[in-house]
C-alpha cells in the first residue's frame, strides 16, 4: 500500500460530542459543486503507483484492500480491458463483485477483513450483477461470450444478455438460464414487486450495436419507422423464483415514445447543440435509442432511468408495463449514466458519463457542470432541476474521472450519497438541500501512470450496512468506515449502521427504516444543534426566553426557562436553576441536563427528547404531536410524579427506563 495522506480528523466542541463540530461551524454549506476544504487540497500531487500509489483520506478510514484475485488481472497491463473490475452487489455475508472475465465472491462478515471465497470465470463483460434469494444475476454484451462460459470465442455458442446462476452454494454457482437479447445486457436492473413473491423482473438496457439475425432469430437495425427495430427499447424478463430456467422476455416497452405522435424515438435524437460546452466533439453523443441504467424503487412505484439524451422517471406499479411518466435534458450532459433517488423519492441524481469513463474529465479547465451529477426535485411525479455537483478537486490528465455509480448513506434525516469517481476516487455528498450539494469525505489514490492515461479507479462504491465498499478497476476491492466529524456525528454513523439490509442491488433500491434506538435520537439532536441560532455557554443570569434555535451548551442559567411558541431548546450538559416550560415549541431537548425546578413540555410540533437528564421536580409532556418521531423520555432522574397525556405517538424510553421519585402516570406509566 501506498503512503496515506489523514487530514480533517480533529475534534471540536463539546456540544457535539458524538461528531465533532464547533456550533458555529456545525453546517457548511458551500457552493453548488463546491466543498468547505483547506487548502491545499491533499488529492492534489499524490504520487502514482498500480498497487502503492500514495492515497489521501478525509473523514473515512480504509479498513481493508483487497487485490484482484489471479485469473481476473493482467499484471502487464493494470487497465487491460478484459479483467476490468466492476460492479458490486450484495447479499447477507456476502459481496459479489463483477469482472469482464467473470466475479468474484467475498464473505464480509469481517469487514475488516474481507475473504476471497469463490472465483468463477466466465468472460464477457460488463459483468453488472445483482441478487435475489439464491439467484445471481449477470449482463453480457461483448461479442466474444459464451452461453457455457467458455473461454475461447473462436468456438462455442454465442451470447449477450443475462446470466442466472444458482448460488445456494456460494462455492459453486451453477448457472440455470441465459436470456438472449438483440442488443446484450449492458446493465440490467431488478424488480421484486411487492405484491408478487412467486416471480422477480429484469429490466435489460442494452446499449452494444444491435447483434446479427442470423445469431437471435428477430433482432435488427431498422430504423425508428420500421415494423419492430431493436433499437429504442427496454427488454422485461420475468423470471419465476422457483424455476428460474424458464426466466423469459415478457414485454419490450417503448419507454422514450412520443404520446402525441407515436414515434417511438420520441426524445433527444440529437445533441442540443454542435459541439460540447467544452468545445470538444460530444463523446459520447447524447442520442436516447437505450437506457444505460434503470434504477428501481418499488416501495414508492417509480424508478428512475438514465438513458443517453435524457433522464426519465418511470410508472413501475406494473412491472411487466413501465411507463414513462416524465423526462428531462441538459445542455451539458454528454451521456446520462446511472440514477440514484433519495430515500422517500422526492429526489434525482442522474450522473453524467462525459468521456464514457475512459477519459480525463476531471481537470482543472472543465466546468462542474460537466460530467458531474445533476439534482432534481421530485414534486408531483415531475422532475424539476435543483443544481450540480462535481468532485471539487481536478485531477490528472492521466486518470480517467468521471461521475459514476454511488448510493445512500442511510443517515436518518439527511440525503447523503457515497459516489464513485473512477480515478478521482470515492466522495461523500450531502444533498439534503439540492440546490447546494457539498462534499463531507473522500478518499483518493494517485495516478496509476503518470506518462499515459491507464485505465482504473473506482467503479462503484456502495454503502451496505455500516460499511462503504468499493470496486476498483485496477486494484481490487476496498471497504472503508466513516469517522467522525463536522460533517457526520458518531450518532448519525451509528444510526447509518443500524439501517440494515438482506441484499444490496446497484440499480434496485430499498427504502431503509430505522426503528428507535439512542443513536437515532442522538442524531436528531446533533442534526438540530446544526440550526442554533444562538448559544449559551457560560452563565447566564436571570429568566431566558427562548426564541428561534438556543442551544446551551456546558452552560448554567440562573433562572426560568420558557421556550416560545415555534421556537426550539437544545441542551446538552447544562444546569438549569428553574423551572423549563415549552408551549407549542419546535423542537424540546434536554441531554445530559440537570432542571432544578419542573419541566413541562405542552403541543410541541417537531420533537421533544428527555433523556441521562436529572429533574428535581415533575415532568410533564402533554398534546405533543410530533408526527412520525416519538418523543423520548429516557434514563433520567426525576424527583417528582411523571406524567404523559395526549401525546402523538406516545413517549418511548428506548429501553433505559427512568428513575421516577413519584408516580408515572398515563402514557409514561411504563417508564419508571
Amino acid at each position: 500500500m501506498g503512503r496515506h495522506v489523514v487530514s480533517g480528523r480533529g475534534r471540536g466542541r463539546r456540544l457535539l460530542v458524538s461528531g465533532a463540530a464547533a456550533l458555529v461551524l456545525a453546517v457548511s454549506v458551500a457552493p453548488s459543486g463546491a466543498s468547505a476544504q483547506e487548502e491545499p487540497d491533499p488529492r492534489v500531487g499524490l504520487d502514482p503507483g498500480w498497487l502503492d500509489a500514495e492515497s489521501a483520506i478525509r473523514n473515512l478510514e480504509l479498513l481493508a484492500h483487497h487485490d484482484k484475485p489471479g485469473g481476473f488481472v493482467d499484471p502487464a497491463n493494470p487497465g487491460n480491458f478484459a479483467f476490468v473490475t466492476s460492479d458490486i452487489a450484495f447479499s447477507g455475508d456476502h459481496a459479489f463483485v463483477g469482472n469482464f472475465n467473470g466475479f468474484n465472491i467475498y464473505d464480509i462478515s469481517d469487514p475488516t477483513a474481507p475473504a476471497n471465497v469463490t472465483n468463477v470465470v466466465c468472460p464477457g463483460g460488463q459483468a453488472d450483477l445483482s441478487v435475489h434469494g439464491d439467484l445471481l444475476f449477470m449482463s453480457v454484451e461483448e461479442t466474444r461470450a459464451r452461453v457455457d462460459c467458455g473461454t475461447d470465442p473462436s468456438v462455442g455458442t454465442r451470447f449477450q444478455g443475462v446470466r442466472i446462476f444458482d448460488i445456494s452454494d456460494i462455492t459453486n454457482p451453477v448457472q440455470v438460464a441465459a436470456v438472449q437479447t438483440c442488443r446484450g445486457s449492458h446493465t440490467h436492473s431488478l424488480l421484486a414487486d411487492p405484491g408478487d413473491d412467486d416471480n422477480v423482473y429484469v429490466y435489460v438496457s442494452g446499449t452494444a450495436g444491435v447483434r446479427p439475425a442470423t445469431t437471435m432469430e428477430g433482432c435488427n437495425n431498422d430504423p425508428a419507422t420500421g415494423p419492430n427495430p431493436s433499437r429504442w427499447r427496454i427488454e422485461v424478463v420475468k423470471v419465476p423464483v422457483a424455476a428460474p430456467e424458464t426466466a423469459a422476455i415478457v414485454g419490450e416497452p417503448r419507454l422514450f415514445t412520443d404520446p402525441a405522435t407515436g414515434a417511438i424515438d420520441g426524445l433527444q435524437n440529437a445533441p442540443q447543440t454542435p459541439l460540447h460546452p467544452s468545445g470538444m466533439n460530444w463523446g459520447p453523443t447524447p442520442v436516447t435509442d437505450a437506457c444505460h441504467d434503470i434504477t428501481t424503487f418499488p416501495e414508492i412505484g417509480l424508478a428512475a432511468g438514465a438513458c443517453e439524451g435524457n433522464g426519465i422517471l418511470i410508472d413501475i406499479s406494473d412491472p411487466a408495463n413501465p411507463v414513462r411518466i416524465d423526462e428531462v435534458a441538459d445542455p451539458n450532459f454528454a451521456y446520462w449514466h446511472s440514477a440514484t433517488l433519495s430515500n422517500d423519492g422526492s429526489k434525482v441524481i442522474f450522473t453524467d458519463e462525459w468521456g464514457g469513463g475512459t477519459a480525463a474529465r476531471c481537470r482543472a479547465t472543465d466546468q462542474p457542470e460537466w460530467g458531474a451529477d445533476a439534482i432534481f426535485d421530485v414534486v408531483d411525479g415531475q422532475m424539476q432541476f435543483a443544481g450540480y455537483h462535481k468532485l471539487p478537486v481536478p485531477q490528472t490528465l492521466t486518470e480517467n474521472c468521471v461521475a459514476h455509480n454511488g448510493s445512500l448513506v442511510p443517515v436518518p434525516g439527511r440525503d447523503i450519497m457515497v459516489q464513485a469517481w473512477y480515478q478521482g476516487g470515492i466522495s461523500l455528498i450531502d444533498f439534503t438541500d439540492p440546490a447546494n450539494p457539498v462534499e463531507i469525505a473522500f478518499f483518493d489514490r494517485g495516478p496509476i501512470s503518470t506518462t499515459a492515461l491507464v485505465l482504473g479507479g473506482f467503479w462503484s462504491a456502495y454503502w451496505y450496512n455500516g460499511h462503504i465498499y468499493g470496486s476498483e478497476i485496477a486494484r481490487g476491492f476496498d471497504v472503508f468506515g466513516l469517522t467522525p466529524s463536522e460533517h457526520l456525528t458518531e450518532a448519525e454513523i451509528a444510526a447509518a449502521g443500524e439501517a440494515q439490509l438482506d441484499e444490496l442491488n446497484p440499480q434496485h433500491q430499498t427504502a431503509y427504516t430505522w426503528e428507535p434506538s439512542r443513536a437515532v435520537a442522538r442524531a436528531r439532536f446533533d442534526q438540530l444543534v446544526r440550526t442554533c441560532t444562538s448559544t449559551i455557554s457560560g452563565r447566564h443570569n436571570g429568566p431566558l426566553v427562548v426564541s428561534g434555535t438556543t442551544c446551551l451548551d456546558g452552560a448554567t442559567v440562573s433562572g426560568p426557562v420558557t421556550v416560545r411558541s415555534g421556537a426550539s431548546l437544545l441542551s446538552l450538559g447544562s444546569t438549569i436553576s428553574g423551572p423549563v416550560s415549552a408551549t407549542n415549541a419546535q423542537a424540546v431537548h434536554l441531554y445530559e441536563t440537570t432542571v432544578r425546578g419542573p419541566v413541562s413540555v405542552t403541543g410541541a410540533k417537531g420533537s421533544v427528547a428527555l433523556v441521562d437528564s436529572t429533574v428535581r421536580g415533575p415532568a410533564a409532556l402533554t398534546g405533543n404531536i410530533t408526527g412520525d418521531v416519538e418523543p423520548v423520555v429516557a434514563g433520567n432522574e426525576i424527583h417528582g410524579p411523571l406524567a404523559c397525556t395526549r401525546n402523538a405517538p406516545a413517549p418511548i424510553d428506548l429501553g433505559a427506563a427512568n428513575d421516577v421519585r413519584g408516580p408515572a402516570a398515563g402514557q409514561c406509566a411504563a417508564l419508571d
